[in-house]
């Protein structure tokens, strides 16, 4: 008889299979951007709600802030003409628009990754759809591991830069309607935004850790050797994801705010531990509500 492990493998072995499938059709196209922006904004006014103009990007075991949106619009990813499908763990797979801090937001619920079998266009498609949708702030949200050994699990880091260690998503012909061939990075990461979170959190009487997150391709965890060499870099915190967002959507003029939670900590993983999908998805739970409430106030003043 299979366990329950032995069955989600299955399963994710299937969905993969789909996912590979599905990423080399050949009818997939950029400027299918187009027709999903088009078909995202009818049924938005079909729900009688105004276009939203900020989008918040869910990560693993983050989409509780979802259940906070009010009279929710919920569109499955399968609904979406040329929306990649989410595979990984704590990635529900549905965007959702309502009310959230008193403006209209759009959330995914679940993202898109490189080590899902998704080209680097396909990873940051939803972030070209909402330009085309007229989104200006974009929000995302990440689990993430420490390599700075003062982080502790559950802790909620702001991201103040970041390191790319992941094929860059604007190799390749320039999309000129939706930004410079050569986007200047600098400020990634509004010090605006950032500069709001840490005046809301001291109001909130809540503590933040700020630092520069490292992005690889997984979908291995990270050896303790890669941790220690990351930190001499100058990484605090890495993870899988996020980084291809930030790039895309600073190309497409947003301004970005970006969040790690700490799931599991470098300083830990000595004889005997390991790093655990499920228990990442276990603490980033945990640590939902906090990054929720600095979300939603967040968004709330911002004007």
């Amino acid at each position: 008889m299979e366990t329950t492990k032995e069955i989600r493998a299955a399963k994710e072995v299937r969905e993969h299979e789909q996912l590979r499938h599905r990423a080399q059709e050949p009818g997939w196209d950029y400027n299918n951007n187009i027709e999903t922006a088009g078909y995202l904004r009818q049924r938005i006014a079909d729900a009688g709600k105004p276009m939203p103009n900020v989008a918040i990007i869910l990560g693993s075991g983050l989409g509780k802030l979802a259940d906070r949106i009010e009279e929710p619009l919920v569109i499955p990813y399968g609904e979406i003409p040329h929306f990649p499908q989410s595979t990984a763990i704590g990635h529900k797979g549905n965007l959702i628009v309502g009310t959230l801090g008193g403006k209209t937001v759009m959330a995914m619920q679940g993202r898109f990754h490189y080590y899902e079998g998704y080209t680097m266009e396909q990873v940051t498609f939803p972030e070209r759809v909402f330009a085309r949708m007229g989104v200006k702030t974009l929000f995302v949200s990440n689990a993430a591991g420490a390599c700075n050994e003062s982080f502790r699990v559950g802790d909620l880091m702001v991201i103040t830069d970041h390191i790319n260690f992941m094929p860059n998503p604007l190799v390749g012909p320039n999309r000129e309607e939706f930004g410079p061939r050569f986007p200047d990075m600098t400020h990634a990461y509004s010090p605006r935004l950032r500069q709001m979170a840490d005046s809301i959190a001291e109001r909130m009487h809540l503590k933040l850790q700020h630092g520069v997150y490292l992005a690889g391709t997984g979908p291995s965890y990270e050896t303790p050797a890669e941790y220690r060499m990351f930190r001499t870099w100058g990484a605090d915190a890495v993870g899988m994801s996020t980084v291809p967002e930030v790039i895309v959507a600073n190309h497409c003029g947003m301004e970005v705010f970006g969040m790690s939670v700490i799931t599991n900590q470098a300083a830990d993983l000595g004889k005997g531990a390991v790093n655990d999908g499920d228990d990442v998805i276990r603490q980033a739970d945990a640590a939902a509500d906090r990054m929720t409430t600095l979300f939603t106030q967040l968004i709330t003043h911002n004007s």
